[in-house]
């Protein structure tokens, strides 16, 4: 996924001023708007936006005369008025219609890859981006962001981490940090499970015991679209 695409900037910026992005996405969407001001700058549109449909309207009261005209041509032989209802509820309705219109526009301008069904930002040290990793069917397809550099004789192999379980093999990263990693039947079974993601620096070829051997350089939590 490159944040760098204005569609999908958008599409991000209006689903967080709306409150439709989960609270994990939200998180790494917060992290993102540190180091980012035109990003910042899109978010305050769809909120300036946002907050005009929320404005009061002033009430301007209907002379009586009015209503009654209109009585006299709906029912020529009855004057009764007609209780008028609040104009505040009116408001209310009107920019409840609205936001759920933006809503709609949003998903129907900017809709989601429907293939993804998981999708993780590993954060480095630094707790800055480093590695986007989406589920796909049956692989995953990687993304490097800001990867640091890894010395010949050493690869990057890709954990993932039950909640109280022992770290899991799914593969090595690919080597320019940009490819997918097929999975197994019983690798696809641990996505639908809470997870955290994790990357170790370990020799070629991948961890000789099963498990990391080399340092954690990047770890994020896996959530679901």
């Amino acid at each position: 996924m490159n944040y760098q695409t204005p569609t999908l900037r958008r599409a991000l910026a209006a689903d967080y001023a709306i409150g439709l992005m989960p609270a994990t996405a939200r998180r790494r969407f917060d992290s993102l708007l540190l180091d980012d001001a035109a990003l910042r700058v899109e978010l305050g549109r769809w909120q300036d936006a946002l907050a005009s449909l929320s404005g009061g309207l002033p009430e301007h009261p209907v002379p009586d005369h009015v209503w009654a005209g209109i009585q006299a041509r709906i029912e020529p032989q009855v004057l009764h008025l007609p209780v008028k209802k609040p104009v505040w509820r009116n408001v209310r309705l009107l920019a409840a219609a609205c936001a759920v219109g933006v809503a709609l526009l949003v998903g129907v301008l900017y809709p989601r890859d429907p293939g993804v069904t998981y999708n993780a930002t590993l954060l480095n040290a630094s707790q800055q981006p480093a590695l986007r990793v989406q589920a796909v069917g049956d692989h995953l397809q990687i993304e490097a962001l800001a990867l640091a550099a890894v010395e010949p004789a050493r690869d990057l192999e890709l954990w993932a981490v039950p909640s109280g379980g022992k770290p899991i093999s799914l593969g090595l990263v690919p080597a320019n940090g940009k490819g997918r990693i097929q999975l197994s039947t019983a690798q696809q079974a641990l996505l639908i499970k809470p997870l955290t993601l994790a990357v170790s620096l370990e020799p070629r070829g991948g961890s000789p015991t099963g498990q990391p051997t080399g340092p954690v350089l990047y770890q994020g939590q896996l959530a679901s679209l």
